[in-house]
């Protein structure tokens, strides 16, 4: 296992914390201790910690669950005193490793309830992070407001001192804090969600109100919600991932991480109680959050929505395999630098060219091994958020659809559930009702155009596009995705 001593004699290769470990003191309360977390936030607060006068940033992490690989997780974490090892690796296979030293403790709160309301209402914590989903805020799609009608809310709501739920935990810790006179600090979301402040608030003053109206309202007034746009690939790691990863370093790591080389972290400059000198490190501080989520939902999700549609079809299984077939990168570039990148508003002082380069160039990072299924899950959600803009600009603006309407074919292609070979594909289309899957398999092309996928955007398509629809599909199963693109 990896402790405070190997910090003393690493390997040549791996780079350790340059502050003292020990002086370190936390300030920062993080629930989900995932790899996306310790690759970015802790990745961010490591550098932080490194300047003067930073060490009270450290950051104690909180697990929600108990049992099973939580408790192995609490474990391991608890024997490295909080290190762990990240493998930044970039597309042209370079790697850098080092040790970080951010974490100071971690909780699990099913087993220490009162340690972490204690440590939510301590004065020293500034900040609340989390990394809980994007679906973990509990938000009802159809209303816009906090669900309390959830089984694990309703246990919390009738025995709030005693919580369960990140709600119930936070917005308790909040109640002890303004009752010790603490003041407010800020809840931070890195969960890849547009809004996630708004979003946040909305949560946790939700669930608050349902507690008690004046702590809701204490809460709205003391308590900051910064909105972030956060970005980088962090893969799963098996057993067998570690096992190569500590060969990599030399390191005897029980928990090691794997990343790309890219990161970005765009947040809007609203802490309550302060916060780690983030500007100097790389954070980008904008009050313009939302156009740099715009940019990256139609560029960077939006292709990544196509490769796997693609990759699917034709049983490719990574992603960097299906954009290192030459026609497939032609039409991904072409889709981004033809139909999106003149219809979008960059963000302040971004080159979407360049931007555009940069995301192909992540993908074809072999390292991450990313998943193309993983990508393609819920495909009919994902298109209305991912394409709905570029599809009204192109068809609204008369501007050359051929594209664009080749992308609706893909997906349904994608939602017939069959390959190119004419084998199963495994499909997580859990908003889909039996009757919609029955038309989605038909071979009625004109149809399954009338699936929620196209609800966004269904005012637009005339009988003319939808024959054009009908034509690419067959084209697709006729000649395969890579004969029928048009590039």
């Amino acid at each position: 296992m990896l402790t405070y001593d190997d910090l003393k004699s690493l390997p040549e290769t791996v780079a350790g914390p340059s502050y003292d470990v020990r002086k370190v003191t936390s300030g920062i309360v993080h629930f989900g201790v995932g790899n996306f977390f310790r690759a970015h936030l802790g990745y961010y607060v490591d550098r932080a910690l490194a300047l003067p006068d930073q060490h009270h940033w450290g950051i104690t992490g909180v697990g929600l669950r108990s049992g099973g690989n939580s408790d192995r997780k609490a474990e391991e974490f608890r024997a490295q005193e909080g290190l762990y090892s990240l493998t930044e690796i970039a597309a042209n296979g370079k790697a850098e490793i080092r040790v970080m030293g951010c974490l100071k403790d971690y909780l699990q709160a099913p087993d220490e309830p009162e340690k972490v309301l204690a440590l939510l209402a301590d004065k020293a914590t500034k900040i609340i992070s989390m990394t809980i989903t994007e679906g973990g805020y509990n938000i009802d799609e159809t209303t816009g407001e906090f669900r309390t009608s959830l089984p694990a809310v309703q246990e919390d709501l009738a025995n709030p001192q005693k919580p369960g739920t990140v709600f119930g935990f936070v917005v308790e810790g909040l109640r002890r804090r303004r009752e010790a006179g603490h003041g407010g600090l800020t809840i931070m979301s890195c969960d890849n969600l547009r809004h996630n402040g708004d979003v946040s608030r909305k949560a946790f003053v939700g669930y608050a109100r349902a507690v008690d109206a004046d702590l809701a309202d204490w809460i709205d007034q003391n308590v900051t919600f910064p909105n972030a746009m956060v970005d980088r690939i962090t893969p799963s790691v098996s057993d067998e991932d570690k096992a190569k990863l500590n060969e990599r370093s030399g390191l005897k790591d029980l928990q090691p991480l794997l990343s790309e080389d890219f990161i970005q972290w765009v947040i809007e400059d609203k802490f309550a109680a302060g916060r780690p000198a983030f500007e100097k490190v790389g954070v980008e501080f904008t009050d313009q959050v939302s156009a740099y989520e715009h940019a990256k939902i139609r560029m960077l999700n939006s292709s990544h929505l196509i490769l796997s549609a693609a990759g699917m079809l034709l049983n490719l299984k990574l992603v960097d395999e299906v954009l290192g077939e030459p026609r497939v990168h032609k039409f991904v570039d072409s889709v981004l630098e033809k139909d999106v990148i003149p219809t979008l508003k960059a963000p302040p002082g971004v080159d979407l060219h360049k931007y555009k380069s940069t995301l192909l160039t992540r993908f074809s990072n072999a390292a991450m091994a990313d998943q193309v299924a993983r990508i393609a899950s819920d495909a009919t959600s994902k298109a209305q958020v991912f394409w709905t803009e570029t599809v009204r600009a192109v068809l609204e603006g008369g501007r050359d659809r051929t594209r664009i309407v080749y992308c609706m074919a893909l997906l349904l292609e994608l939602l017939r559930g069959k390959n190119e070979k004419g084998e199963k594909i495994a499909l997580q289309e859990p908003f889909l009702s039996e009757d919609q899957l029955k038309i989605a398999a038909s071979d009625d092309f004109l149809e399954s155009i009338n699936l929620p996928a196209f609800d966004s955007w269904r005012d637009l398509l005339t009988s003319e596009i939808k024959k054009e629809i009908a034509h690419n599909r067959e084209l697709i199963r006729k000649d395969g995705v890579l004969s029928s693109l048009p590039v």
